[in-house]
């Protein structure tokens, strides 16, 4: 059968998606198409609106066959380690191509800006370094370093986010997987952190936006931007729990982490660094929600979505020692949900696999330890009445099943 693979997080899976789909078949002729899609926390540091099995299920009505799980330990991280764990879980399941949504839209740019890359690396990096002690991101420090090193080549604009992710897809599959054939489609509609709808395609920025009304959760604004099944399951998860997922429900438990540990036990934590426990303290005791807190410890060198990152890995007490440890690689890959031709296929790859692939989750627990802490920290934001029906699911939930 032949394979084509997608890296998505469906948060929620809207029109723009569809088309990204549709497009994925259409140019690389594949059979079965399998999306390796990320949990419960986000790259950008937020939780799902909805659980990783109500998102596979959107996915799987709209045209996904097979839908795996990006691990916490890649799903959390910068675009470099998010990238490179998604290659491999496709290069893993011997995918022939991968499709990647961008601002670009041309596969040759990506490539060349790829190799570039290789051959400047030390030198960009040591540019990079010198940009970063001026105070300011590590995203802007890299543009401006390529553009000092590289003056005078045409390369990708890596200062859109899906150009910044598809540049790393190629960096990752030139080095794990060189057979494996790249393309990439444009963006359509609205942009990425786009809050106005294009037509019949908004942002999920934009849908999220939109559903968070300052008067309360509403669905019906975005109907005609998401398809049928996407909005079948936002209304039966709302009616189900009560709530979408956000990060004001998780701030109370932020906040007494912040306010009960000791500034060397935050030092331990992932992305912790460079004295940040301190300002992080702070502003836990002077404010009252979470994005009052983010906006007084943001700073130019510290951008929200490092930060909100940062405070997902304070969650789960995610340590620098663990994530360095678990991030090389991935080290199986767990299946969310299938159709029949999904099935069909892990059938005739079962095989050949060379790592543990997880359909029923107990007999892995020592594998999936990350991963069931985000899902019942996940949980902790249902109503205290609900938050049974999410924790420990997964050792107790199965793939989802479309015929």
């Amino acid at each position: 059968m032949k394979s084509a693979g997608i890296v998505v997080e469906y948060n929620p899976f809207h029109n723009g998606h569809l088309h990204h789909i549709l497009q994925t078949k259409r140019i690389t002729g594949a059979e079965v198409l399998i999306a390796v899609m990320s949990g419960h926390f986000l790259q950008r540091g937020e939780p799902a609106l909805l659980s990783k099995w109500a998102r596979a299920k959107m996915a799987l009505h709209s045209g996904v066959d097979l839908v795996v799980e990006l691990p916490y330990y890649f799903a959390t991280q910068k675009a470099e380690t998010f990238a490179f764990g998604a290659i491999a879980l496709l290069h893993e399941l011997g995918v022939d191509s991968f499709c990647f949504g961008s601002e670009s839209g041309d596969i040759k740019t990506f490539e060349k800006t790829a190799n570039l890359l290789e051959e400047q690396n030390e030198q960009i990096q040591n540019e990079v370094q010198k940009w970063i002690k001026t105070g300011i991101s590590y995203p802007k420090a890299q543009s401006l370093a390529m553009k000092n090193v590289l003056k005078d080549v045409s390369l990708l604009d890596t200062s859109k986010p899906n150009n910044i992710l598809g540049l790393q897809y190629i960096k990752a599959k030139n080095r794990l997987s060189p057979d494996m054939k790249a393309y990439t489609i444009p963006r359509q509609g609205a942009g990425y952190h786009d809050k106005q709808p294009n037509k019949s395609i908004a942002s999920a920025t934009g849908i999220r936006h939109s559903i968070f009304h300052p008067n309360g959760v509403r669905l019906d604004g975005v109907k005609p931007y998401v398809p049928n099944a996407t909005f079948t399951e936002l209304k039966k998860y709302l009616s189900t729990f009560g709530v979408l997922h956000h990060w004001e429900l998780y701030w109370p438990y932020l906040q007494y982490q912040l306010l009960s540990a000791k500034p060397k036990e935050l030092q331990s934590i992932y992305e912790v660094e460079e004295g940040i426990e301190y300002r992080l303290i702070e502003a836990a005791h002077q404010s009252t929600s979470f994005q009052q807190f983010m906006e007084s410890v943001k700073t130019k060198r510290y951008t929200w979505t490092r930060l909100q990152r940062m405070c997902v890995h304070i969650l789960t007490h995610a340590s620098k020692e663990q994530m360095a440890a678990e991030s090389d690689y991935p080290s199986y890959i767990r299946v969310l949900g299938m159709t029949s031709k999904g099935r069909e296929y892990l059938r005739n790859v079962k095989k050949t696999l060379q790592i543990p692939l997880i359909a029923k989750a107990s007999a892995y627990r020592n594998l999936l330890t990350a991963d069931i802490k985000a899902t019942n920290i996940f949980a902790m934001g249902l109503p205290s009445n609900k938050r049974s029906a999410l924790l420990n699911s997964d050792l107790l939930f199965s793939p989802v099943i479309i015929p």
